[in-house]
């Protein structure tokens, strides 16, 4: 691995000042996710709004297309943490990795905003690129902030994962402003202006964190014998060089996709399980758990990542967002998962914290399975809104995917902070970078197969009320069933993970 210090070397964990109960980093890492998750959340709305608008000329048809255009696009995203954790781990440090990273997102971003089928595409593709060099190696170096048998560790991804949310609140309706009201009309929104400030975001999270990096007292530096700047030149060519690799994947479709993603995968669980083996029988056992627990991941995020594709579409098409004579903007749905993860983030970290001293406190894989659950439920309030509260209009009350966000959110605090934890305790002391890329190569094939169903959501000639409730119904046994199987076998997962909680 690549780095001033192992991932979990206690020994070499410099003194931080600390703010508020954290080392300073943690404050420095938190600002930088939050411009990048402002650029992210600021294009996830206007994405398959933009797709069935500009290339097929409004036409409710483009709406399958567009959520299997999106599906992939995240699952890249995704899926290129894994080589971005890798190339941080052996190549060229984390902190060099986040800066190229940054770089490419910015002007993947850009290139986005320009009206070109082809040069949306390879923007896509450059931004894909981009966030596998950043986001699984900043979160990996959070953890790198504390020992392991730090108390404050859980917290401390916990206040990271709320940097990503309050830029994932503002984004939207910052954005939504920018194209509907400053630069564009509610009829003909200027989506480019959405594209464009993404870009602007990212670029300030590129110089805070370049700015800000030398208080990591080098936390993610590059190993010694590497700091020339030689590998950097090779890692950004060869970052070039995958570009059109990306795009070629994008071109494919999701369904072939997803033979890709699938491989990536066996092979990630392959040299993990390699690196475990020859650490002994623990860390064998601790991958293996990681592992597992990364299906499930798989199947959450497949239903929770609908907010991006088919939950779109339901709230611009299904949902009466008429509020007293404010028309509640479709962009704005998807500040609420942002809203409610910063509501309710302080009091789930308190719950467990309060379970904790009465020995009570859910394990890993149990806060997983509630996860799973609280989507279910969510799934279950748009089945009987779908099937109970329809209108004369074929309308379903604002309340109800209000809500949907609210509950999805409370179920993605039991299972995401809590992921990005996990992966620092289980993962082989050596591959960390690696096994944090392997929990986003998850989430990628998830996002994947959120596209494959959104696209049977809206169906050949767009979303309905038949084909909505047909899906969400899938939906809600799905995530149910797997909760429940989760619950039964986590006692099976806790015996692998050798008292990591």
């Amino acid at each position: 691995m690549s780095g001033a210090t192992t991932p979990n070397s206690e020994a070499a964990i410099p003194e931080f000042k600390q703010i508020m109960g954290h080392p300073a980093p943690l404050w420095m890492l938190f600002m930088s996710e939050f411009w990048e998750r402002f650029a992210f959340y600021g294009i996830r709305w206007a994405l398959v709004l933009y797709i069935v608008a500009q290339f097929f000329n409004g036409d409710a048809s483009g709406q399958a297309a567009a959520n299997l255009t999106y599906g992939s696009y995240l699952a890249l995203v995704y899926a290129a943490a894994l080589f971005g954790g890798y190339v941080a781990d052996r190549v060229i440090g984390y902190q060099r990795s986040i800066l190229i990273g940054a770089s490419f997102m910015s002007a993947g971003l850009f290139m986005i905003s320009v009206p070109s089928l082809d040069l949306f595409n390879l923007g896509l593709a450059t931004i894909i690129v981009g966030n596998g060099m950043f986001k699984p190696n900043i979160s990996t170096m959070v953890g790198k902030l504390y020992k392991l048998a730090d108390t404050r560790r859980d917290s401390g991804f916990t206040i990271f994962y709320m940097g990503i949310n309050i830029g994932g609140f503002l984004a939207p309706i910052f954005t939504q402003l920018l194209a509907q009201k400053v630069f564009g009309t509610d009829a003909m929104p200027a989506y480019k202006m959405v594209f464009i400030s993404a870009g602007v975001g990212m670029l300030i999270s590129l110089v805070w964190f370049a700015i800000g990096r030398a208080s990591l007292k080098g936390i993610g530096a590059p190993a010694a014998g590497t700091e020339g700047n030689k590998r950097v030149i090779f890692v950004a060519l060869g970052a070039l060089c995958v570009i059109p690799v990306v795009y070629f994947l994008l071109a494919v479709g999701a369904q072939k996709l997803q033979g890709v993603l699938t491989v990536l995968f066996v092979g990630l669980g392959v040299m993990l399980m390699i690196e475990g083996i020859k650490n002994g029988p623990v860390a064998r056992d601790k991958v293996i758990a990681m592992l597992l627990i990364f299906a499930f991941n798989i199947l959450f995020w497949m239903f929770f990542e609908q907010a991006g594709s088919s939950f779109t579409f339901l709230a611009e098409n299904i949902v009466s967002r008429d509020l007293g004579g404010f028309n509640f903007p479709t962009a704005w749905f998807q500040s609420v998962n942002s809203i409610a993860i910063i509501a309710f983030a302080p009091v789930v970290a308190a719950v467990w914290v309060m379970l904790g001293r009465r020995n009570a406190n859910p394990s890993i894989p149990r806060k997983f399975g509630l996860g799973l659950i609280g989507n279910a439920l969510a799934f279950g309030l748009l089945m009987f809104a779908l099937s109970s509260l329809v209108d004369a209009d074929n309308k379903i009350p604002f309340w109800t995917l209000f809500m949907v966000y609210v509950i999805q959110s409370i179920g993605e605090l039991c299972l995401s902070p809590i992921g990005l934890s996990m992966v620092t305790k289980l993962a082989p002391t050596r591959l960390v970078g690696l096994g944090m890329g392997g929990w986003f190569l998850s989430t990628g094939i998830g996002n994947n197969l959120s596209g494959i169903f959104a696209s049977h959501v809206s169906g050949e000639s767009g979303m309905s009320v038949t084909s909505a409730l047909s899906g969400y119904t899938f939906g809600f046994y799905s995530l149910l069933g797997a909760g429940i199987v989760l619950f039964l076998i986590a006692p099976l997962i806790n015996k692998l993970m050798h008292g990591v909680k």
